[in-house]
């Protein structure tokens, strides 16, 4: 796989560079938001030889890997008989997600119980259910899954080796741009022309190798320097040869009046950019000030008058602007974070304030994988390194990884593993050949901890495969976004210093992307001015939500040598839309019209360039259920209501306008007020969750009732737990609501 930086006649695209391959894992997901996404309606029906299965909208358990364990009520509507026989189910079913689709399929029925009927009828409902559902697949909205996973018992936890220490923190009250090198500004001849290229930055920068003046250009303002650090300052005048070498640039540059100023470093840092002196808003009742014109969430707390700073989605703390700025827990902020209002300006930070819904939410979110079915004959991997393989060994584990080539490349006991777009690949050779992998070696790889440039790999799994597919996934932590006492990071904070060889090959920035995340679209970058100054043209466009990315975008800048940015796949296995296996074609790196002029700053609102925190779409055809050809699917029941529950302890409940009815003896009737806490067997059952697909799935405990195993005779309304049903009941409403939101 070919990264490459070739001037083809032109000093762009190579002078452009790219954004950082974090940039990619976070911008592209370039937003499908305007997409309208349709509503999957519950229930769902599926038909029987006795009858229609009607199944209302699942309520998940617990979710691991794409194990997915919950309950639904249904109702059993038999063609000889006129009212309908309610019951609820246990269930483990495998999911697969398409973008805002999770499709529940591999249905294993573990428990059945049915208040409507008598013993003699239990055993012929309870097989004619189970025989349909392992049949049958079902599609539930990511919203409604997310949300009802509110439900149920999440283990959260935070990662104890992610950094939090300050970047370089600047700030400016003037509109400004950050121009950022990884490192000591490193120069390459552009080939037949008098000038040379930074390697290790995102944006246009040229040296007149005579001269050693220097140029930065965005398309339309022009900026010259004596020093790559700086002071840059705008020109009217650039070197028209050097115009002529961007062919999405104005050949008439534009007036300098409103040009942004340009801030150059060389180590991790944040810029804070106002227009003009901060403005202060109140907000809270006067608990909280906040700065409304810049794109920063810069907060004041009134009591204290300590400010906060969020940056990759941590805050910072400090009594004055020049600091000394530190890292304060999201669970540990004052009170009055949790006060802002959501429909406020700065509405979108609760996400990043530890126990609010959309932090909670955030939370569910993530733990949801996007999967993919892989055909082992259509996906390739070809991997090429500067020079021979070069492995550096992570301290504290048995892995070595390859630091001389853009893919993540692992040696583990002399074998060879390669994540590439969320797929595993092994070998037994550096060089290949590679193919699919149907099995890693888990526990190794488990141990890589995040100050390795390869950490991310280690939340992309292997679920389950057959002769011709491996079924995969993936977590938001391969895109770089991690829990974080309770709130979403973005990147691990550590430093990993690039490979220079005779090509630049840089790794995943933490700091100076300007990254922000909000509950509707997830991360976004370069909202602000501190790296507005240009749009790049990825033609890669796929991630988490339309959100986070798989494979090579797992490191820095595109870039380096004489050689172009090379990371789109269009091969025959989509894994989010083109986000594929196959072969690589270039990437367009050419500048974009950005129209600077005129732009303000709008406060603390998710600016453009919106990023998703789940991939996008996924092929279709690569879908298990298209592969496979074996499960039918369910369709929406028009004609009965989603409103139907089952508590934990099975009995059927029914909501009408917030007051519950409780299913028993054929009926509906008002529900217990009060529930005793009386434990009983459903919940008892320890069921395992295998972490890999490959894995069986639970089976059924043997406790057989009538002659079945999985049959639960009828409870008593003491047991009626509408506290938890309550729970359900919200969550289930959330989700459409999200779906909703989604969808316009």
């Amino acid at each position: 796989m070919l990264y490459t930086t070739a001037f083809e006649g032109t000093i762009m695209p190579a002078l452009t560079a790219i954004y950082a391959k974090a940039i990619i894992c976070i911008t592209l997901l370039l937003t499908s938001a305007a997409i309208p996404v349709h509503a999957i309606e519950w229930p769902q029906d599926v038909t029987a030889k006795e009858g229609t299965i009607v199944v209302y909208q699942p309520q998940p358990e617990s979710l691991t890997g794409n194990i997915l364990q919950g309950r639904a009520a249904m109702s059993l509507e038999l063609i000889d008989r006129d009212e309908p026989i309610f019951g609820a189910f246990w269930f483990s079913a495998r999911i697969d997600t398409n973008k805002d689709i999770a499709t529940v399929r591999n249905i294993e029925v573990t428990k059945v119980r049915w208040p409507d009927s008598q013993p003699a009828d239990e055993q012929r409902f309870t097989e004619v259910v189970e025989k349909e559902l392992e049949n049958s697949q079902f599609e539930i909205s990511m919203q409604r899954l997310s949300a009802s996973l509110a439900n149920a018992k999440q283990e959260k936890q935070s990662l104890a080796e992610i950094k939090s220490d300050a970047p370089d923190i600047l700030f400016r009250q003037q509109l400004a741009v950050l121009l950022a090198f990884d490192g000591t500004p490193q120069f390459r001849d552009i080939e037949n022309s008098p000038y040379e290229r930074a390697l290790n930055t995102p944006f246009a920068v040229a040296r007149n190798k005579q001269t050693q003046k220097l140029y930065l250009s965005n398309g339309t303002y022009w900026y010259t320097a004596d020093n790559p650090l700086g002071p840059w300052q705008v020109t009217e005048y650039p070197p028209a040869d050097l115009v002529k070498m961007l062919p999405e640039s104005s050949q008439t540059p534009a007036k300098s009046a409103d040009a942004p100023a340009v801030i150059a470093v060389d180590k991790p840092t944040e810029l804070v950019s106002t227009d003009g002196k901060p403005q202060w808003q109140s907000l809270t009742a006067g608990k909280l000030l906040y700065v409304s014109n810049t794109e920063t969430a810069w907060i004041r707390e009134t009591s204290s008058g300590d400010m906060y700073l969020l940056l990759s989605g941590r805050w910072f703390k400090s009594k004055k602007q020049a600091g000394p700025w530190r890292f304060v827990r999201p669970d540990k902020l004052p009170a009055s974070f949790n006060e802002i209002p959501p429909e406020s300006d700065i509405g979108g930070l609760r996400v990043s304030v530890a126990g609010t819904t959309e932090a909670e939410q955030a939370m569910l979110d993530a733990q949801i994988p996007q999967t993919a079915a892989i055909k082992r004959d259509a996906a390739k991997l070809s991997v090429e390194y500067d020079g021979e393989p070069k492995f550096d060994a992570i301290p504290g584990t048995q892995v070595a990884y390859a630091v001389n080539t853009t893919t993540q490349v692992l040696k583990i006991n002399n074998q060879y593993y390669a994540v590439d777009n969320g797929v595993w690949f092994s070998a037994s050779n550096a060089k290949g050949p590679w193919q699919v992998a149907d099995n890693i070696p888990n526990d190794e790889i488990a141990k890589i901890p995040p100050s390795s440039p390869v950490y991310n790999t280690t939340y992309v799994e292997i679920y389950d495969s057959t002769p011709e597919v491996v079924y995969v996934g993936y977590t938001p932590g391969y895109m770089w976004s991690y829990p974080y006492y309770g709130v979403p990071v973005y990147g691990t904070g550590w430093y990993y210093p690039p490979y220079w060889g005779r090509y630049y090959y840089p790794r995943p920035p933490t700091w100076g992307l300007h990254v922000g995340y909000n509950p509707w679209t997830g991360w976004n970058a370069g909202v602000s001015w501190s790296n507005g100054f240009f749009s790049v043209g990825i033609g890669w466009s796929a991630g988490w939500g339309n959100h986070y990315y798989p494979g090579r975008c797992c490191g820095g800048y595109y870039g380096g040598g004489y050689r172009r940015p090379v990371v789109i796949n269009t091969g025959d296995i989509n894994i989010g839309n083109s986000v594929s296996i196959g072969n690589r074609t270039n990437i367009s790196n050419k500048l974009a019209n950005n129209n600077i002029a005129g732009t303000k700053l709008t406060g603390n609102r998710v600016g453009k360039n919106n990023l998703y925190n789940r991939p996008e779409t996924r092929n279709r055809n690569a879908d298990p259920a298209k592969i496979n050809n074996k499960f039918k699917p369910a369709n929406h029941n028009k004609a009965r209501t989603n409103n139907v529950f089952a508590d934990k302890n099975g009995n059927l409940a029914r909501d009408l306008d917030g007051k519950w009815q409780n299913r028993d003896k054929g009926s509906w009737s008002p529900a217990p007020e009060t529930r005793q806490k009386i434990e009983t067997g459903i919940n008892n059952r320890e069921i395992s969750q295998p972490k890999s697909l490959s894995n069986p799935l639970p089976t059924r405990p043997n406790n057989p009732v009538n002659g079945h195993s999985n049959i639960n005779r009828p409870m008593n309304n003491h047991n009626f737990d509408r506290e938890g049903l309550n729970r359900a009941r919200n969550a289930r409403q959330h989700g459409a609501m999200r779906e909703g939101r989604r969808g316009r």
